[in-house]
């Protein structure tokens, strides 16, 4: 397989991926209605930034530590758990801090650097976004392709599709912000939100 077809197989496999409904897709949402366009471009250019780094590690063969050691796996794994909870149970109390502080909430929420630091945190402690690259990634090396730029080559791929899919959530968000933006109707996706995450916390917990 040479490079050309190396690269539309793998965007082929990650457009796929991209556009099934998932965490990123939760959490960009969520940002954008609540919160808008700024601070949701920071969650998504965060999420892309680890994207980045977990396929450049992947590269260099850090990450092969991650199929390696059960341990290193465990410890990344419960950080990124905890985290996810501990997000998720934050959305779903929001009604009480909004009473209480309104301002300052919405303050926090409108910023381009929380949303980044919420999207790269996510990201980055999520293991089996580390392993989906260990995994996938030597399949679409060609032999005789230096491995690191090929491997960051493709991590440029998924970005880039992941941005064009960003742009359509965040586009259909701001369509619909009038309707979306009410209190009820912020509380509920807050707690939806909240719940979807929650979840996958719980599920990133226990899966071994």
């Amino acid at each position: 397989m040479d490079i050309g077809a190396s690269v539309a197989s793998f965007a082929v496999v990650v457009a796929l991926l991209t556009v099934t409904p998932g965490l990123d897709t939760a959490l960009i949402l969520r940002t954008s209605v609540v919160a808008g366009r700024r601070p949701a471009w920071g969650v998504v250019l965060g999420v892309q930034l680890g994207t980045l780094l977990w396929g450049g590690l992947t590269a260099a063969g850090l990450s092969a530590l991650l199929a390696a050691s059960q341990l290193a796996y465990d410890v990344l794994r419960w950080a990124g758990a905890a985290y996810l909870v501990w997000m998720g149970v934050r959305m779903l109390l929001t009604r009480g801090a909004e009473q209480a502080a309104p301002e300052k909430e919405g303050r926090q929420e409108t910023r381009f650097r929380t949303g980044f630091r919420r999207g790269l945190v996510t990201n980055l402690l999520n293991p089996k976004v580390g392993a989906f690259y260990v995994a996938m990634l030597p399949q679409f090396i060609p032999d005789d392709a230096p491995h690191a730029v090929m491997g960051l080559l493709l991590a440029g791929v998924h970005v880039a599709e992941g941005l064009a899919w960003s742009t359509v959530l965040i586009g259909l968000a701001t369509l619909m912000s009038g309707v979306l933006r009410t209190a009820r109707v912020r509380r509920v996706l807050d707690r939806v939100t909240g719940v979807v995450i929650v979840g996958f916390g719980l599920r990133l917990a226990i899966d071994r």
